[in-house]
C-alpha cells in the first residue's frame, strides 16, 4: 500500500504536458526581422545591470578586475544562451524554458523553473527600485537617505537592510498600478528610454578612456592614505584590499562574476518578441547569441571606463556612473548619466513586473499555483489580481532588503533557471518523438511492439538507431543523476582551497570518485540515440555543453554568501508549500487553454526593454 501512494506520489512530480496544450493563436505573418530581433536582444539586456552592479561589484568585490568579471559571467550566460536558443528553435514562446520544462521535465521541474522565473523579476524590479531611489536621492544631495537612517532603522544587519526604502516601494506601487491599466503609450516611452539609454552609455565609455588614468588600475596602499589624508570625511571610502588590478583576489573575482549574471539576465525574453518575427525559428535562436555578446562588448566597456575615471574605493555604489563624472569635474554631465540611470531603471522596473506577471499568470492557469491569478479582467483582458499580487509582494521585498543582497538573490535565481535549463535540452534531445493520442492508439491497434528490456550492453549498445521509451528513460534518469552529482562536485571545488590547507587526502578521493561517476554517467548519456527533428539550430557538442552549463551554475551559486542561500532557501520553501500544498492537487485536472491577457501586451513586451 505505501509503495503505491510513493508510486502515485512521483508520477504526479513528473506528469508532462505537451507543447499543443500551449499553442497561442499568433498571426502566421510576422513582421519583425532577425535585425529587429538582434536590436530588442540588445535593448531588453543593456541597462539597468550596468547601472546597478558596476558600484555594488566594483567597490569591495573585484575593483578593477570587474570588466574580467564580465568576461567571466558572459562565458556560462552564452552557454546557457545556446542552451535558449535551442528551445527557441523548438517553439519560439514567452515563458518557453517553464513550458520546455512541462514537456521534457515533468511537473516539479516546470515548477522549479517557474518560481525561479518570478523570484528572479521580484528581485530584479526591487532592485532596480532601489537603484533608482538611490539614484534620484544622489541627485538631491542624500538628504532623503539621510533622513531615513536618523529616524527609520531595522535592525537587523547583514539580515535587512540598514533602513527601509519607503520611496523605492512606493515607486514600485506606483508603476504596479499603471502596468494594471496599461496605457499604449508604455510602448513609445520604452522606446524613447532605450535610445538615451544607448546614448548615455557610449558618452560613458568614450568619456572614459578620454578622461580616464591608467594608474587607478595601480593603486597602492600610499594612493589611499593620500586619498584618506584628503578628504575630509572617510565614511564614503571603501575598502583597499591588495591594491592593483585584482585588490580582492581570486575569491573576489568569483563573487564578483556571480554578481554579474544579474547583467546578462533578460536575454530569454527575446523568446517573447520571436512570436512576432518573420522566421521566429531562425531569429530567436540567431537574436539570443549576438544579444548576449553584444551586450558584453558594453559592460566591458563601461566598467572599464568607470575604473578608469574613479579609484574603485572612492566609488558610491548607489549611483558610481554619476558619481563618476563630478569626481573628475564635469558635474554637468552627472545630470546627464543620472537621466540615463533613471530612464533605464524605470523601463526596468517595468519589465521585470510584465514578465513575472506572465509567469504567474501561466502557473496559476496550469494550476500550480491559484487560480484566482489567473483571473482576466473583462474588459482589458488583463490578469490584475496577478498585477495586484506581485505589485504588493515586489513592494515588500523593495522595502525591507538592501540592493546588494537582492542582486545576489537574483543571480542565484538566475543561475538556478540557467541549469534547468540546461538539463532540459539535454534530456529533450534524447526523447523518442511526441505523437497525439489517437496517432498513438492507432498505431497500437496496428503494431504492439514487444517490451523493452534494460540491460549493461544496452546502455553502451541501444539497440535503435532513434530514440525509444527506453532510451529516454535511461536519459532521463542519468541526467538527473549528473544534476546532483555536478552539484556536489561544485559544492566541494568551492570549498578547495581550505581543503588543501587540511591536508585530507579523503576529499581528494572523493572529487577523483565523483569525477569517475560524471564521466561514466555522461558516456551513457552521449551513446544513447539521439532526436532526428529537424531545427534550425541544435545545441553542438551533446551533451558536454549541457552538462558545463550546469557545473558552471552551480560552483558559481556556491559562490554565493550564506545569507544569500538562506533568503533563497526561504523562497523556496514558500514554493513548496504552495505546490505541495495546493499545485500537485489541481495541477492538470483541467486541461490548459492559454489565453493571451491582451494582444497589446505582447507590443509592450516586444518593444519594451527587460533592462537588467
Amino acid at each position: 500500500m505505501l509503495c503505491q501512494a510513493l508510486c502515485r506520489f512521483g508520477e504526479k512530480l513528473v506528469r508532462k504536458h505537451t507543447l499543443e496544450q500551449y499553442v497561442a493563436k499568433i498571426s502566421a505573418a510576422g513582421s519583425l526581422r532577425t535585425v529587429d530581433i538582434v536590436a530588442l536582444g540588445v535593448g531588453n539586456t543593456v541597462g539597468a545591470g550596468v547601472y546597478v552592479l558596476a558600484g555594488e561589484v566594483t567597490s569591495d568585490r573585484a575593483g578593477p578586475a570587474v570588466a574580467i568579471c564580465f568576461l567571466a559571467a558572459a562565458l556560462p550566460s552564452v552557454v546557457a544562451a545556446v542552451c535558449h536558443a535551442e528551445l527557441g528553435a523548438r517553439a519560439p514562446r514567452s515563458a518557453s524554458a517553464y513550458l520546455h520544462n512541462y514537456v521534457t521535465g515533468g511537473e516539479l521541474g516546470a515548477f522549479l523553473t517557474g518560481w525561479s522565473l518570478i523570484l528572479s523579476g521580484v528581485t530584479g524590479a526591487a532592485s532596480m527600485a532601489r537603484a533608482w531611489s538611490s539614484a534620484f536621492d544622489n541627485l538631491m544631495g542624500n538628504r532623503l537617505s539621510g533622513a531615513l537612517r536618523e529616524h527609520v532603522s531595522l535592525s537587523a544587519p547583514h539580515v535587512l537592510a540598514g533602513h527601509p526604502d519607503f520611496f523605492a516601494a512606493g515607486l514600485v506601487l506606483l508603476l504596479t498600478a499603471l502596468l494594471a491599466l496599461r496605457a499604449s503609450e508604455f510602448v513609445l516611452a520604452t522606446s524613447a528610454f532605450t535610445v538615451v539609454n544607448v546614448l548615455v552609455l557610449s558618452f560613458v565609455i568614450i568619456s572614459g578612456f578620454i578622461k580616464g588614468d591608467l594608474h587607478n588600475w595601480k593603486l597602492t596602499e600610499e594612493d589611499y592614505t593620500l586619498t584618506v589624508s584628503r578628504l575630509n570625511d572617510t565614511s564614503g571610502l571603501g575598502p583597499l584590499g591588495s591594491g592593483g588590478f585584482v585588490p580582492f583576489g581570486f575569491e573576489g573575482v568569483l563573487r564578483g562574476t556571480a554578481s554579474c549574471l544579474y547583467a546578462f539576465a533578460g536575454f530569454d525574453s527575446i523568446l517573447a518578441a520571436a512570436e512576432e518575427a518573420q522566421d521566429p525559428q531562425r531569429s530567436a535562436p540567431v537574436g539570443i547569441v549576438i544579444s548576449v555578446f553584444i551586450c558584453f562588448l558594453v559592460y566591458f566597456g563601461v566598467s572599464s571606463a568607470l575604473t578608469l575615471l574613479v579609484p574603485y574605493y572612492q566609488l558610491q555604489p548607489g549611483s558610481p556612473l554619476p558619481e563618476a563624472f563630478l569626481h573628475i569635474g564635469w558635474a554637468s554631465a552627472r545630470y546627464v548619466v543620472a537621466s540615463g540611470a533613471l530612464c533605464a531603471l524605470s523601463t526596468g522596473i517595468l519589465d521585470s513586473m510584465f514578465l513575472s506577471r506572465w509567469m504567474l499568470y501561466v502557473m496559476a492557469n496550469d494550476g500550480l499555483l491559484f487560480r484566482v491569478l489567473a483571473r482576466l479582467y473583462a474588459r482589458t483582458g488583463i490578469p490584475v489580481v496577478a498585477t495586484v499580487a506581485l505589485g504588493i509582494i515586489t513592494a515588500f521585498v523593495t522595502l525591507l532588503f538592501g540592493l546588494t543582497d537582492l542582486v545576489d538573490l537574483m543571480s542565484i535565481g538566475t543561475l538556478l533557471t540557467y541549469s534547468l535549463v540546461a538539463l532540459c535540452v539535454l534530456i529533450a534531445r534524447y526523447q523518442p518523438e511526441m505523437k497525439d493520442e489517437d496517432d498513438e492508439a492507432g498505431a497500437q491497434q496496428e503494431d504492439v511492439p514487444a517490451a523493452e528490456k534494460l540491460t549493461l550492453r544496452g546502455l553502451f549498445c541501444p539497440g535503435s538507431p532513434t530514440p525509444t521509451a527506453l532510451s529516454g528513460l535511461v536519459v532521463y534518469v542519468c541526467s538527473s543523476l549528473l544534476a546532483l552529482l555536478l552539484t556536489l562536485l561544485g559544492l566541494v571545488l568551492a570549498q578547495w582551497p581550505i581543503l588543501l590547507l587540511s591536508g585530507d587526502p579523503g576529499w581528494i578521493t572523493a572529487v577523483v570518485l565523483l569525477l569517475v561517476l560524471i564521466t561514466g554517467i555522461t558516456g551513457v548519456i552521449w551513446r544513447q540515440p539521439q532526436s532526428s527533428t529537424p531545427l534550425y539550430f541544435r545545441v553542438p557538442a551533446l551533451p558536454l555543453l549541457p552538462l558545463m552549463s550546469i557545473f558552471m551554475n552551480v560552483y558559481l551559486m556556491m559562490q554565493m554568501a550564506a545569507g544569500t542561500w538562506a533568503r533563497f532557501g526561504v523562497w523556496m520553501l514558500i514554493g513548496f508549500a504552495i505546490y505541495f500544498g495546493y499545485g500537485i492537487q489541481h495541477a492538470l485536472r483541467i486541461k490548459p487553454t492559454l489565453v493571451r491577457p491582451q494582444t497589446e501586451d505582447l507590443e509592450l513586451s516586444s518593444a519594451s526593454t527587460y533592462s537588467i
